[in-house]
């Protein structure tokens, strides 16, 4: 079976679509564990506060999705922006809590339940295993609700004057 014309030239749009978020989720990437790791091992050192890591990740994880806000938006999935941003947002953030969400629970998951609590194995749980797994999702529902081409605002055609009528005998 041979592919169509169409097919590839989805194929590559999806592509390059993947290629800009994870370059956008790259920067996210490199806020978030700078952010987490800076945290994690100075105002919440797990020795003083039992919940330090956890605290570190909401911390470091929302100011990554502010970050990356911005490039998906405008860049990765600039085509398909809505023209009710407010309620783009809002989509944007809940998808992203949710991505939060399973970074979070990996990393509780490692790090309360397993009892691997070195800076090491929270990186893992939280920057691999978790990040992984988060953009997966996240991917997904930002391509196919919160950007979707089809809940863009349709392009307004300009409009044309409208014909002129005569009457019949007119000239």
């Amino acid at each position: 079976m041979t592919t169509t014309s169409w097919d590839r030239a989805g194929l590559l749009a999806l592509t390059a679509q993947v290629a800009k978020f994870g370059a956008v989720g790259l920067v996210g990437f490199v806020v978030d564990v700078t952010v987490f790791n800076l945290l994690r091992t100075t105002v919440f050192d797990p020795d003083e506060v039992h919940a330090g890591p956890l605290y570190a990740k909401l911390i470091s994880t929302v100011m990554a999705i502010a970050a990356n806000w911005v490039g998906n938006r405008f860049w990765t999935f600039g085509a398909g922006r809505q023209s009710k941003t407010l309620r783009e947002g809002v989509e944007f953030f809940a998808v992203s809590l949710v991505g939060m969400g399973i970074g979070l629970a990996c990393l509780w998951f490692s790090h309360y339940v397993l009892g691997y609590t070195s800076v090491v194995a929270d990186n893992i749980s939280s920057n691999v295993l978790g990040l992984a797994l988060g953009a997966v999702f996240r991917f997904t529902l930002y391509r196919w609700w919160v950007f979707a081409p089809h809940r863009s605002a349709p392009s307004e055609a300009p409009l044309s004057p409208a014909p002129e009528r005569r009457l019949v005998g007119e000239s």
